[in-house]
């Protein structure tokens, strides 16, 4: 179990689950070129196959506080792909596994005291909610999103990820819509960063001169690492999420030890 710790946080890395994208990759960042694809393939090996498709994981953090005024907390960042009736099972491999990844680090569902939420596509919410009807998984847990994000799925998305996740969680009082940026403890910064989605969010582990960003979508691929403009197929914004990653990215690259903490490159843990 890979984990890297940030002052007094533990940030603990759960895969939930992995598979080959729907799409070429070359469909999905249109504009890529060939020397764009040679430094993203250095970056990251693992995430292309021999014929060239594009592997990707599905992975969730957990913040562990050990020590400190909030020792014993712990937020889950994402909730992954899912069980196997998960909406995610049109296009992802379903089920996942982060039930056993949360007792693998020692982390029952009932401590998760808060789960934020990146953004609203199923791959990241599957976990959320369970069983018919929709139980929060996470009994004892405030579920955090970017109000925007909550009124843009309500609009477009009613009768999938709206009914499948923000209904049941209106009606156990535990969704909370947030207004842009919110300090969660001294060390832990939600910092919205919209673009892939409406109010897409990311967050920011930060002690001294140590940052750790937990990018979410900001960016999914080693190709936007190497090119930050480089847009995505499937943002509903690009131009706002290139000025959300490009802000984002230099801000932890002026940190003397910056890193990144994706969901969906080949490693959990990256290194600016």
């Amino acid at each position: 179990m890979l984990s890297r710790r940030v002052g007094p946080v533990t940030v603990v890395a759960l895969p939930d689950a992995e598979g080959l994208f729907f799409q070429p990759r070359a469909e999905a960042f249109p504009t890529a070129t060939a020397a764009h694809w040679r430094l993203a393939d250095e970056r990251d090996p693992g995430a292309v196959t021999a014929d060239g498709r594009w592997r990707l994981p599905f992975r969730c953090f957990a913040l562990r506080f050990d020590d400190g005024p909030d020792a014993g907390r712990v937020v889950l960042v994402d909730a992954g792909v899912g069980p196997a009736d998960a909406p995610a099972r049109s296009w992802a491999p379903v089920p996942g596994r982060l039930p056993a990844e949360l007792a693998a680090a020692g982390i029952a569902p009932e401590q998760v005291d808060t789960v934020v939420l990146t953004h609203l596509h199923t791959d990241h919410v599957g976990w959320a909610v369970t069983g018919e009807g929709g139980t929060p998984y996470f009994r004892n847990a405030r579920y955090l999103l970017q109000r925007a994000e909550v009124a843009a799925f309500r609009r477009h998305d009613p009768a999938g990820v709206a009914g499948y996740l923000l209904d049941p969680l209106t009606a156990a009082g535990q969704l909370d819509a947030l207004d842009g940026d919110l300090r969660l403890t001294p060390g832990v910064r939600i910092v919205a960063t919209p673009g892939h989605t409406p109010g897409h969010q990311s967050v920011l582990v930060e002690h001294a001169d140590d940052a750790l960003l937990l990018t979410g979508d900001l960016l999914v691929h080693a190709v936007q690492l190497v090119a930050p403009e480089l847009p995505y197929a499937h943002e509903v914004d690009p131009t706002t999420a290139r000025a959300s990653r490009q802000r984002l990215l230099a801000e932890l690259a002026a940190r003397p030890t910056g890193t990144l903490g994706t969901p969906h490159l080949s490693e959990p843990f990256v290194p600016l």
